[in-house]
C-alpha cells in the first residue's frame, strides 16, 4: 500500500485524479463513460493538458466516490475554493444532526451504542456502554477516547472479550476496507498500532449453533457470557464533512440470555449513577 501522505493540495489535479481512479480500480475508459466525457478529454485532464472546470472536478470526484474531505483537496489543486464545510458536532448549525444522534443513542438503550468520527474517536455514547468498560485503564478512557484502541488494548476491554482473535480479525478487516476507500493516513497508523498489540493466547472460542453469518462480540461479564452483533449507521447524502464521516455503532443481543444481561446491567448502572 502506497503512503498517502503525499496526497496534498500541492499536487496538481491530474495527479489526484489518477490516484483516485487507480485506487477505485477503474480504467480511463470506465471513468470517462461514467462521467459522460471522452477518454481523450479525461486523459488530457490527467496529464495536465486540459484544465477542468469546477463542475468537472466535482463530477469526476462524485463518480469516484471520493470522500468530501478529499474533494476539497481536489478542488484546491484545480484552483477552486473548497465547497464542503467542516464543523464540530456541537456547532449550533449542526444542532439538528446532533439531536438526531442523541435520539438514536438514547432510543437504543438498554443496548449499547456510540458515535465515532472517521478515526474512531468517541463522540457520544449511551448509558448502556459504561458497564462494559469497567476494568479498563483510566488512561484509555481519558478523552479523546479511541474506540478501537480501547477495545483491543491489553489494558482496555480486550481481557473481557472471549473471541478476541475473531474480533481482532473483524476490526482489522473493517479498517482495511476504510483505508481502501479513503486512503486516510490516520487510519493507516491506527491499523499498524492495533496489529502490534499482543495476540490472544487463549484458544479460539466459537459459537456452537452452526456456521457464523456475522462476527459476534462475545464478552465476559459478572452476569455471565454476553454475545452481541453490531450494526453501523451513517447519515444519508451529507454535504458537510463532519456528518459524512460520522457513524453510529449499535449493538444488539445475539440471543435471549444476552438481552436479559444487557437489561440487568442497565438497571444496575442506573441504580449506581442515579441516572
Amino acid at each position: 500500500m502506497s503512503d498517502t501522505r503525499t496526497t496534498t493540495a500541492a499536487r496538481n489535479f491530474g495527479d489526484h485524479l489518477r490516484t483516485w481512479r487507480q485506487r477505485r480500480r477503474m480504467s480511463q475508459l470506465d471513468l470517462a463513460c461514467d462521467a459522460e466525457i471522452s477518454t481523450r478529454h479525461l486523459s488530457f485532464i490527467e496529464t495536465g493538458r486540459s484544465q477542468p472546470s469546477r463542475e468537472m472536478v466535482l463530477n469526476l470526484a462524485r463518480r469516484l466516490e471520493v470522500p468530501l474531505r478529499e474533494r476539497n483537496i481536489m478542488l484546491a489543486s484545480a484552483g477552486f475554493a473548497p465547497l464542503f464545510s467542516e464543523r464540530r458536532l456541537d456547532d449550533p448549525q449542526l444542532a439538528a444532526a446532533r439531536a438526531a444522534v442523541d435520539l438514536v443513542l438514547k432510543g437504543h438503550e438498554p443496548y449499547p451504542a456510540f458515535a465515532v468520527d472517521r478515526h474512531w474517536t468517541l463522540l457520544a455514547m449511551n448509558a448502556a456502554v459504561a458497564p462494559l468498560l469497567k476494568g479498563a485503564s483510566p488512561a484509555l478512557l481519558a478523552p479523546p477516547v479511541n474506540v478501537l484502541r480501547l477495545s483491543l488494548h491489553p489494558d482496555g476491554v480486550a481481557p473481557n472479550i472471549l473471541n478476541l482473535d475473531e474480533w481482532r480479525a473483524h476490526i482489522f478487516a473493517r479498517l482495511t476496507h476504510q483505508i481502501d476507500a479513503t486512503a486516510d493516513p490516520g487510519l493507516i497508523d491506527l491499523l499498524k498500532e492495533l496489529r502490534a498489540y499482543p495476540a490472544p493466547r487463549r484458544p479460539l472460542v466459537r459459537l456452537d449453533d452452526g456456521p457464523l453469518v456475522i462476527t459476534p462480540l462475545r464478552m465476559s461479564t459478572p452476569l455471565g457470557e454476553l454475545s452481541m452483533i453490531s450494526t453501523a449507521t451513517v447519515f444519508g447524502t451529507p454535504l458537510e464533512i463532519t456528518l459524512s464521516e460520522l457513524a453510529i455503532e449499535a449493538f444488539f443481543p445475539a440471543d435471549a440470555a444476552s438481552g436479559e444481561i444487557l437489561r440487568t446491567l442497565a438497571d444496575m448502572n442506573q441504580a449506581e449513577t442515579g441516572a
